[in-house]
């Protein structure tokens, strides 16, 4: 299986988280980058606050270009997709150089968008070669525990943008029960407290999203 470095297994592991984050709220902001005018401005401030993130735009088009693209903003979807390439570019000898590649392709396809007139098709580039990605990657990498990794920070990140966007429940449990059994085959510690914790607080009527959020991202120790 071949004996991942502490650095690595965190680097990999927020390999998964950051392209994940990427897919993810670009399939929650599209439907606004190509129609500003279905954002309203109270919409735009309830999403930073649903992120946690400061509302330094000063205008719903501001917001939908910078939150987007602008790689001076730390929250921004450009700045995570580069933290997602920065691991990769470490973890060349882990994943491989043809899985490396869709991130790249992806960073292309953003900067493309980025001064396009209609960027909504090269966006659609970047969420599929983020798909593709976790394709090869599936595919390619022989050393499970590296896949495995991946495959855990993306989990663990979705269960965090859905709750944070108060997805239906059903959603969540979903994303639960995968976690629950990607978690045990992965070479990391966690708290089996928090997990138990978790699969109680989806099975609410009314999930407390709050108390999962604050969950999921204590969860890797």
């Amino acid at each position: 299986m071949g004996i991942i470095s502490v650095e690595h297994t965190d680097r990999l592991y927020w390999l998964g988280r950051y392209s994940e984050r990427v897919y993810t709220t670009l399939k929650i902001f599209e439907k606004y980058f190509d129609s500003l005018i279905e954002l309203r401005e109270d919409e735009y401030i309830s999403l930073c606050e649903s992120q946690d993130i400061p509302n330094i735009y000063t205008s719903i088009e501001d917001f939908s270009n910078r939150y987007c693209f602008d790689g001076s903003d730390p929250n921004s979807i450009y700045s995570n997709l580069i933290r997602a390439y920065d691991n990769a570019i470490v973890l060349r000898e882990e994943i491989g150089s043809e899985t490396l590649s869709y991130i790249q392709l992806a960073v292309y396809a953003m900067n493309k968008a980025a001064v396009s007139d209609a960027p909504l098709i090269q966006l659609q580039k970047v969420s599929d070669n983020i798909v593709a990605f976790w394709g090869i990657a599936d595919d390619s990498i022989d050393n499970e525990n590296v896949r495995d990794l991946i495959k855990l920070g993306k989990r663990v990140e979705r269960i965090d943008i859905y709750s944070r966007f108060k997805m239906d429940g059903s959603e969540l449990r979903r994303e639960i029960k995968r976690l629950n059994t990607r978690i045990k085959t992965v070479n990391i510690r966690y708290s089996h407290k928090r997990l138990m914790h978790l699969n109680y607080l989806v099975e609410e009527e009314e999930p407390d999203y709050a108390e999962i959020v604050k969950e999921v991202e204590a969860l890797i120790q």
